[in-house]
């Protein structure tokens, strides 16, 4: 039996690491099981060696799974912080593309993989371990789908 083909425009997440069951993949799952299309996961071997190493052994297994043309987008801490809303907006431009979401390992994203994202995108200036990231960036690509459809999970009214 042939495996199934994965359509282009579908979301990716590239993520370094193995979520093991647990809170976090829990987190991730249900929110992931929310988003039409979920995102396709991949989960790279962390590197071994220095940091630089590391990250440059991340980063070449990282870059070759993004399929060519898709718009990669680098979870980091220096990226932007849109909010909920530009966020929405992002994804409009992206749909259809396959965005590929990046998420690094402990010893973050190297220099390359930042060149080749089209946005740097930061959850916040707080530092997340890396596995928490998947649940909590699962959760904001389903909230701008539901502000993109009108759906009223996501609540605009409330105050500042």
């Amino acid at each position: 039996m042939a495996a199934p083909r994965i359509p282009r425009s579908a979301p990716r997440l590239i993520a370094v690491g193995r979520l093991r069951p647990g809170p976090e993949l829990a987190l991730f799952e249900q929110y992931n099981a929310r988003l039409r299309p979920p995102l396709l996961v991949t989960e790279l071997a962390e590197g071994r060696g220095s940091p630089a190493e590391i990250r440059r052994r991340e980063a070449a297994a990282m870059l070759a799974a993004i399929p060519e043309g898709a718009p990669a987008v680098a979870l980091d801490l220096g990226g932007d912080s849109p909010g909920s809303e530009g966020l929405a907006a992002l994804l409009g431009r992206w749909e259809g593309r396959g965005p590929c979401f990046l998420i690094g390992g402990a010893e973050g994203l190297d220099p390359a993989v930042l060149a080749r994202a089209e946005c740097r995108l930061s959850l916040g200036p707080l530092t997340w371990p890396h596995f928490l990231v998947r649940g909590l960036l699962a959760e904001q690509l389903y909230r701008a789908q539901a502000i993109r459809t009108g759906h009223p999970y996501h609540r605009a009214w409330r105050p500042a």
